[in-house]
């Protein structure tokens, strides 16, 4: 007996989207296991719902939002801490030019001189709205806006912010922006934020959205995850 015409229309269907949900797993496996550090961890930063990690992390947004190389950024905030400038009581007390000789430290010098004044002035006004503890913002609506208050926070600090922040403060997630989005149709994968979603458990959001930032700033990198995923 002849199949149906929309049976097997429909059957055909049913096989192409496996085909493709297998594609965009096996895409995610090899981007989590080539790129899918979070720059949090790369500084340094062992990122916890308390004070210190989330004014840590919220120094690297600043410094990652700046034209230049993330791998710079990341250095640099390792620097700072290492300077002992970890918490905002620190950051605020601190001299300008011990700022400005931890940045050149971790080879952040194109900005250092104004990127020093605005860790200040930032540390200075989490002491004052929240006394130094960024949990009080999550409490507070527009937190994306209330984020770019602080000087050297933009939107795209503040998208750097959240895509990170996302595992400790699960009401954001998922947070995969339009940074995340490009990567996402380097590799070919779902465009819209849900759909790439469900390509991971929720607790590795941070890292998958890390991973497409990457690929969307190196397309070699984009390649690699490709024939990765292709062997």
């Amino acid at each position: 007996m002849t199949e149906p015409g929309g049976e097997r229309n429909a059957r055909a269907d049913a096989g192409r989207r496996a085909g493709s949900r297998e594609r965009d797993a096996a895409v995610v496996r090899a981007l989590l296991e080539l790129h899918g550090r979070t720059y949090a961890r790369e500084a340094g930063i062992r990122l916890r719902n308390t004070p210190v990690p989330l004014y840590r992390l919220l120094v690297l947004s600043l410094l990652l939002s700046a034209r230049i190389r993330a791998d710079t950024a990341v250095s640099a905030a390792r620097a700072l801490f290492d300077a002992g400038l970890g918490d905002a009581r620190s950051m605020a007390e601190s001299a300008w030019q011990r700022r400005v000789d931890a940045l050149g430290a971790g080879g952040y010098r194109r900005y250092d001189e104004r990127t020093a004044t605005q860790l200040g002035d930032g540390a200075e006004l989490l002491l004052q709205r929240y006394r130094g503890d960024l949990r009080g913002l999550r409490e507070e609506s527009g937190v994306s806006e209330r984020l770019q208050r602080f000087p050297g926070i933009g939107p795209t600090g503040a998208d750097i912010f959240l895509r990170e922040a996302q595992g400790v403060w699960p009401e954001f997630a998922p947070y995969l922006d339009r940074r995340t989005r490009e990567g996402a149709r380097r590799l070919e994968l779902p465009a819209s934020s849900r759909e790439l979603a469900r390509l991971v458990p929720r607790e590795e959001l941070p890292r998958l959205a890390a991973g497409l930032v990457r690929v969307a700033l190196d397309r070699k990198a984009a390649d690699e995850v490709l024939a990765a995923a292709e062997a």
